[in-house]
């Protein structure tokens, strides 16, 4: 597969070769909304948490005789029926990360990378020409490359000047291939990536990782016989 590459000028400058297997496959939608629902879990605090009836403040005594009143049973003022009494199978401290397989966290960001690709919101760049933190040079550089909406860059290695141009801009933001994730790619509609991002994108989730991986079982034992 080829990407065609801009220059800071939003002029195209050269034509690369990706990975088929990063930027070309087909989109597996389950995996990538798993893949979804399994980070913004693990992003919740989990710290909810309500008294129960023997936690509340107050008497344990009962509030009046059992019969004889014409009224209801009724026990202390702790109770979860009276106002300021225990709560009933509240939220509790717990953790709400969910286990999901290496395999499918990769398969997830290498089906958006390829959807990215196909509906042409992947855009491929040379470099962002930030010396310094500028996030007037920036929001000119987006402009140029037609970035309407929001957008995250990707780039090669952190770049200090470039996370911080990208920290005032509303919807945007910047981050290394390395920690490039599902939720990220999914909340902002361009993806822009450098050269050098899309070199370690293949080299983290392409590759001879990928191709041995989808070798047939009988192929494999016929190799190695």
């Amino acid at each position: 597969m080829k990407l065609q590459v801009l220059d800071a000028s939003g002029q195209p400058v050269e034509t690369i070769d990706v990975d088929d297997s990063v930027f070309g496959i087909e989109p597996n939608t389950a995996v990538v909304h798993q893949t979804l629902v399994a980070q913004l879990a693990a992003r919740r605090a989990g710290t909810a948490r309500t008294k129960t009836r023997g936690e509340v403040r107050g008497s344990t005594r009962k509030i009046r005789r059992q019969k004889g009143l014409g009224m209801s049973r009724q026990g202390g003022i702790r109770a979860p029926q009276h106002r300021g009494g225990g709560i009933v199978f509240g939220p509790r401290p717990r953790s709400y990360r969910q286990k999901l397989p290496k395999r499918m966290r990769r398969l997830a960001i290498r089906s958006v990378l390829s959807s990215r690709a196909q509906d042409e919101r992947l855009i491929v760049i040379n470099g962002l020409g930030l010396d310094r933190p500028s996030t007037k040079g920036l929001r000119t550089l987006l402009a140029v490359l037609g970035v309407e909406r929001t957008a995250l860059l990707v780039l090669g290695t952190a770049d200090r000047a470039a996370m911080l141009s990208a920290r005032n801009l509303a919807g945007t933001r910047a981050l290394p291939a390395d920690t490039l994730n599902v939720a990220d790619m999914l909340a902002h509609q361009t993806l822009v990536m450098t050269v050098d991002a899309v070199r370690r994108a293949e080299a983290l989730w392409g590759g001879e990782r990928v191709a041995g991986r989808n070798v047939p079982a009988a192929a494999a034992t016929g190799a190695e016989g």
